[in-house]
């Protein structure tokens, strides 16, 4: 049976997950709007990855005797300035994510909860990935995509993006 504070922790982790889910759809449909449907792909792809995690920890909690319960997921609100806008937001948000993820690691730790860390030790290493992929987004903008030449290269490398799922066996 699940520690109720980390139940507690890991439903609103699941919310955040869907609600990642949305901004990156939000993202997606800024760039087909803009005519970039490479970085559209890639944002979409990132949506369903979101989607995943969430999933993931519906069936830990599941798995482990927990009640899942949803919470409201808020309705992105932004507004982009430009094409670069999303790609800042994204990582300022997988920063948010992470330092959310990290809590529930902490909180598990405490209590010498040892499945529920290992359970999130992927989602630790899922994170550095996420944050060093927005954060090459972020470079390879500002690189090559204030160029027209340079923005269609990249373009079409986002466009290249096919969905994996994740391998985290629960």
């Amino acid at each position: 049976m699940l520690n109720p504070k980390l139940s507690e922790l890991i439903n609103a982790q699941v919310t955040k997950e869907f609600y990642s889910a949305y901004l990156y759809l939000d993202f997606a449909n800024y760039y087909y709007e803009q005519g970039l449907d490479g970085f559209a792909n890639w944002y979409d792809i990132q949506a369903q990855e979101e989607r995943d995690h969430a999933m993931l920890m519906r069936a830990y909690l599941h798995n482990n005797g927990a009640e899942v319960k949803f919470g409201v997921i808020d309705q992105p609100n932004m507004k982009y300035e430009d094409t670069a806008a999303p790609l800042k937001a994204s990582l300022k948000h997988e920063n948010y994510i992470t330092a959310e993820i990290n809590k529930i690691y902490r909180a598990a730790d405490d209590i010498n909860d040892y499945r529920t860390m290992q359970f999130f030790d992927w989602f630790i290493k899922e994170q550095g990935e996420e944050e060093k992929n927005a954060e090459d987004m972020i470079r390879k903008y500002e690189l090559f995509g204030k160029d027209p030449k340079g923005l269609y290269a990249l373009n079409q490398e986002l466009a290249a993006r096919v969905y994996a799922a994740p391998s985290l066996v629960i």
